[in-house]
């Protein structure tokens, strides 16, 4: 599954786009999600902190492009490592989000897979990010990261994760 290809431009494009409307379209995949590790008898999760195209910086979960033949599910395994330095297995896909935003030549259209994970090792670095877009990272508990998080997808993400958690007992005290 490619992570970009080009496309000639969509005849109907979502009013939002306006002006944008007759550009060709990329289209981009990307898979990440919420790495979770129990501390002090809680789930904690995760997350980093890179600039937005504003030059602000936000809190968001780890995710990135697929490369070669990978999977979604060892894209988001592959690139929570890089951007947080902590390994984790698979637990449970959470939710596919798409999007669109505008380059001054171009429309893309991502599609994002999260994942539930749980974390098997590691240490918290922003160190092995090859693309270097993560300025910072952190455990945050998982009752609290909601509110740290920039992105309203993101934050129902971590609601349902936070729900099948709460289901399998995992983040009692």
């Amino acid at each position: 599954m490619p992570s970009h290809r080009t496309r000639s431009p969509r005849a109907a494009i979502p009013a939002r786009h306006g002006g944008a409307r007759n550009l060709p379209v990329v289209d981009e995949t990307s898979a990440g999600g919420l790495i979770v590790e129990v501390q002090g008898g809680r789930a904690a999760v995760a997350v980093i902190a890179r600039r937005n195209r504003g030059g602000r910086l936000e809190w968001c979960l780890p995710k990135g492009h697929l490369e070669g033949s990978e999977t979604p599910e060892q894209a988001a395994v592959r690139e929570i490592a890089e951007e947080t330095g902590i390994t984790g297995r698979v637990l449970k896909h959470l939710a596919t989000i798409d999007y669109w935003f505008a380059g001054s030549d171009h429309r893309v259209h991502k599609v994002v897979h999260h994942f539930l994970l749980e974390a098997t090792g590691g240490t918290l670095t922003t160190e092995n990010d090859p693309d270097h877009e993560a300025e910072d990272v952190a455990w945050v508990d998982i009752d609290q990261v909601a509110r740290r998080l920039a992105y309203p997808n993101e934050r129902r993400i971590v609601a349902a994760a936070r729900s099948i958690l709460v289901g399998d007992g995992s983040t009692s005290s």
